[in-house]
């Protein structure tokens, strides 16, 4: 191919590229720049001649005491990742060296690797496994394995990440509910024993599924904090959520909705839909201690499933799961994902390059600041 050249773009035009190709990442939408005040964000096109051909959102993030920053590209680039990369990233590169960074990190938004529900619950029953690698995987995509080798080769480093699989970037793992072509019958035949168990329990004792407004917000947040208490995670602000309905539904009041799962008036259980393309991203699934035996979350989570499939989403995004396959909170969350019919996909993962002169050496002493937070 010729080698595109990469420029920035305006909101417009990368608003107008989505409006024809719009299977990216919610990470990946010009709204998404202004949930990230702490970040500056730029939208940047690929051209071939004048014709647009791709489009990213970029973020940088200025490294104190430094004219330098770090360019992030979450969930993508999403361009042709099967034809020879260089023509597409040596641009992106270039184009963020302009702007001062020092490394470029992307997350390609390629599965390398899938498990069934059925082969999760068989690998977690078996004693001896202890990682989802050690499992058989369902499937596997050569094209996405070669993209991580000529990355290799092209001198890109993989990003490091935690054990359980939720790194400082996007998470190596997730799992999502193919909705396409699926009716309410097969979503519901395809639930787990346990969960098809909870579903019941949650419609007996007349738990109730609605949309919530940003009057609610207030509600969720109570039932986030509490959800980031018990599993030991650092609970983002009011104001981060506030920031998040205004910005994502600036446009399409549709683009991101709030359920609430409530009993007698109170809301049990909550958790935001994120709406982009043909995909829905389930995010920030939050509960209380009160209700728990009510089985809100069940309830929740399958009235967003038929009410994403009714939209016509082809994929229901279940987001991050743990690769590891010991007993912990973690498990508890992959067992209800892949529970509710979820399958678990493995990404090619976030990758890295230094750009610049001292590109490498402050790339190192990001990582080292990074990591004793």
């Amino acid at each position: 191919m010729t080698s595109p050249y990469v420029r920035e773009i305006s909101r417009e035009e990368h608003l107008a590229h989505l409006g024809r190709h719009p299977a990216v990442s919610h990470l990946q939408i010009p709204e998404w720049g202004d949930v990230k005040p702490d970040w500056q964000a730029e939208s940047v096109g690929w051209f071939e001649g004048e014709a647009l051909v791709a489009a990213a959102l970029v973020l940088y993030r200025p490294l104190p005491g430094t004219r330098r920053c770090l360019a992030y590209v979450p969930e993508g680039p999403s361009i042709d990742w099967r034809s020879r990369l260089e023509p597409w990233l040596d641009p992106l590169v270039a184009h963020v060296e302009r702007r001062g960074a020092f490394s470029l990190r992307i997350g390609p938004p390629l599965v390398v690797r899938h498990w069934e529900p059925g082969t999760v619950t068989a690998g977690v029953a078996d004693p001896a496994v202890r990682h989802l690698r050690e499992v058989p995987a369902d499937g596997v995509d050569g094209f996405a394995l070669d993209a991580g080798a000529r990355l290799e080769r092209l001198g890109w480093r993989r990003c490091a990440e935690e054990g359980n699989g939720f790194g400082l970037g996007q998470p190596r793992y997730g799992c999502q509910v193919p909705l396409a072509g699926r009716s309410v019958d097969e979503l519901r035949a395809a639930l787990a024993p346990h969960w098809e168990q909870a579903l019941r329990t949650a419609e007996n004792s007349g738990v109730r599924v609605g949309w919530g407004s940003a009057a609610d917000l207030p509600d969720f947040h109570r039932l986030y904090t509490s959800t980031a208490a018990h599993d030991g995670f650092k609970a983002r602000p009011p104001d981060y959520f506030r920031r998040l309905w205004k910005a994502l539904n600036a446009l399409d009041d549709d683009q991101v909705r709030l359920y609430l799962a409530e009993y007698d008036g109170v809301a049990l259980s909550a958790a935001l839909m994120i709406n982009v393309g043909s995909r829905g991203w389930h995010s920030y699934a939050a509960s209380g201690r009160r209700g728990r035996q009510l089985r809100p979350s069940s309830a929740l989570l399958w009235r967003m499933l038929n009410d994403a499939r009714s939209a016509g989403a082809e994929t229901y995004d279940l987001r991050s799961v743990t690769p590891e396959l010991a007993e912990s909170k973690l498990l508890g969350r992959l067992l209800f994902k892949t529970g509710a019919g979820g399958r678990v996909v493995e990404y090619l993962g976030e990758w890295e390059r230094p750009v610049g002169g001292q590109g490498a050496v402050l790339q190192r002493a990001v990582r080292v600041y990074l990591g004793r937070r």
